[in-house]
């Protein structure tokens, strides 16, 4: 990449925004091309984090633009802070997206190894003939008639000049979003579902790789570890943008406790990674796995950073203010009291998501006498709600407040 990078007044807010969507959105490419070997979505993370480059350089001019006094230099430390941990998070996401399109080292067999109801990710270019053409996301109805998302598009705009420009991302495209011929659609759902959408993206049948023989002993526990500290880095990043958007202390320190659980992960993964080389063929296979769980544990910490703020009780600027106006989406935490609607069912007995509409990311389970805090990360219909147990969802600000209800 190359190029030279000129301030331009914008807006603060919605470069804030668009740091965040693309920051989680690197996280989640990143180790979902690792988890399905998959090069055309390590391809896609590399563009990513080159437009994730410039967004911090125009961040970074646009606040430093807007100090004009020790008063302003105080309160947005916090947030060139933000941009700072935002650029070490897309570096990390960048390095776990090379092991995959440089052949650091990988087991060949890990998607094959996924568990069952794994969702597919895939790549897919809008062919001008697709029946998806010109329509609205809202018109194709794609979830509901086929489980399949639409988690992202890349977009040419021809006849732009300059680093970066001539390319749109949209990390988070919704019903009124138009999909036009040439997109890059980025594509999330079942296995079925995911082929028969392809096909009728880009006029071309899907072609499943065959998955190879494992070649590596235990290799279902590497992927689940992998899974799981996708899932737990993903939250860490949720909970450190929401502990800045919100001003929440509650919130920042869960991306502490959060930190401390994806070190002890790494540590237990790499255990598992050495001992497993001693029996392979070639150990230098691997590496990639190394990798993997080093870029984790940055990634973490630069959702610590997000939050140091926070953490050290400034003041939240008018700029990140502003952001959490235009934020359709709160990351809420919720502890759950005894003798509550929740204390002693499941997320699938009060039906939370129906009732609220608000998605359970995480469950922080309390303290008891035979063992201590454990997280449950990805919970589902079937998770235990006791007690003194702290719910981590997002949804929107009524939401919240319905399910403060049903826990307190």
């Amino acid at each position: 990449m190359g190029g030279r990078v000129e301030y331009e007044p914008a807006s603060a807010k919605e470069l804030l925004v668009e740091l965040k969507d693309t920051a989680e959105l690197l996280v989640d490419l990143s180790f979902s091309a690792v988890l399905h070997g998959s090069d055309d979505v390590a391809e896609e993370v590399l563009r990513l984090e080159e437009r994730m480059d410039i967004l911090q350089l125009r961040a970074r001019m646009t606040l430093l633009m807007a100090a004009r006094s020790p008063e302003d230099a105080e309160s947005l430390a916090p947030v060139l802070g933000v941009v700072a941990a935002t650029e070490k998070m897309s570096d990390a996401a960048g390095d776990i997206a090379k092991v995959v399109r440089e052949d650091v080292g990988l087991p060949d067999a890990m998607r094959a190894a996924l568990p069952e109801a794994a969702e597919s990710l895939v790549r897919a270019e809008l062919g001008a003939d697709s029946r998806y053409t010109d329509r609205t996301l809202g018109e194709v109805d794609l979830e509901t008639e086929t489980g399949v998302r639409v988690i992202a598009i890349r977009r040419e705009n021809h006849g732009e000049s300059g680093p970066g420009a001539g390319t749109d991302w949209l990390p988070n495209p919704d019903r009124e979003t138009t999909l036009r011929a040439g997109d890059v659609l980025l594509l999330r759902g079942p296995e079925t579902g995911v082929a028969g959408v392809f096909e009728t993206v880009t006029g071309v049948a899907y072609d499943r790789p065959a998955p190879p023989e494992p070649d590596v002993a235990d290799l279902e526990r590497a992927v689940d570890s992998v899974v799981l500290m996708k899932n737990m880095s993903e939250l860490a990043v949720d909970l450190a943008y929401g502990a800045v958007l919100f001003d929440d202390d509650g919130l920042a320190g869960e991306v502490v406790e959060l930190e401390a659980e994806v070190d002890q992960l790494k540590s237990r993964f790499e255990a598992w990674t050495l001992r497993a080389a001693a029996d392979v063929p070639d150990p230098v296979s691997l590496r990639g796995l190394v990798h993997i769980a080093t870029a984790t544990e940055v990634i973490s910490d630069a959702a610590v950073e997000i939050s140091e703020g926070v953490l050290r009780g400034l003041d939240t600027h008018v700029v990140v203010q502003e952001a959490v106006e235009a934020s359709d989406e709160v990351v809420v935490r919720v502890p759950v009291e005894a003798g509550s609607m929740l204390a002693e069912t499941t997320l699938g007995d009060e039906r939370v998501k129906t009732q609220t509409g608000m998605r359970v990311v995480a469950v922080r389970r309390a303290e008891t006498a035979t063992s201590g805090e454990t997280w449950v990360v990805e919970p589902g219909p079937d998770t235990a709600v006791r007690a003194g147990d702290v719910l981590l969802a997002k949804g929107t600000r009524s939401g919240a407040d319905r399910l403060r209800g049903l826990a307190a």
